[in-house]
């Protein structure tokens, strides 16, 4: 084989090889598959309990009509990283969940406790549920700034535990004033779009059909 022939080879194999670690860091981490019998727990604080919307339009109410599986609704309002932590091991305990949607840090952020004690609360979150077999899955709440963008702690979270995230969802719709209820809250239509996210992020990680 010539030597232009053979360079055109490896080109073609390095292309080829490009492609797929393309596609493989452009598919959402993989979540076992979820029984219709299995339980779900919404874990966060305000965003997750549905301030701002009546308690059917939170986004674990909508999330659960849209999947046809129970999703229990774990949200303080007001709570920090450090209060979720010790309020974990209940809620765990007492629902025996399959699967974990961790949404928590914006009041964190807001009382400017400190990325660093929000990123390691959130690690050790996941840490707890991993030890009893639960499977999570992680919303990326927004930086604080003049801009509505994900804070950037949780990709690096979800990369670290090779968990799925849903990353710009939810700044989309704390940008959009037509999805707010005030300046910090969804209103219905924006749990419902944020529920719509979560769906479409449990289908492409293969845990519901």
């Amino acid at each position: 084989m010539s030597s232009t022939k053979y360079q055109k080879v490896i080109f073609l194999l390095l292309a080829i090889l490009a492609v797929f670690i393309l596609a493989d860091c452009r598919k959402p981490a993989g979540l076992p598959v979820l029984a219709k019998s299995d339980v779900i727990v919404a874990f966060g604080d305000s965003i997750t309990f549905g301030t701002g919307a009546k308690t059917q339009e939170s986004y674990p109410a909508v999330l659960e009509q849209m999947i046809g599986r129970k999703v229990v609704n774990a949200g303080v309002p007001g709570e920090v990283t450090a209060e979720g932590l010790a309020r974990l091991p209940q809620i765990l305990d007492q629902e025996r969940p399959a699967l974990l949607i961790l949404c928590h840090g914006g009041n964190d952020h807001l009382r400017r406790l400190g990325r660093e004690q929000a990123a390691g609360n959130i690690r050790e979150m996941i840490r707890q549920a991993r030890q009893k077999n639960v499977a999570v899955v992680l919303i990326a709440v927004p930086a604080p700034g003049l801009s509505v963008s994900p804070e950037p702690l949780y990709r690096d979270i979800a990369k670290e535990f090779k968990i799925p995230l849903e990353e710009k969802t939810l700044s989309d719709i704390l940008a959009d004033h037509s999805l707010k209820s005030d300046l910090i809250h969804p209103n219905a239509a924006g749990y419902r779009r944020l529920a719509e996210a979560v769906a479409t992020l449990l289908k492409k990680s293969g845990a519901i059909d």
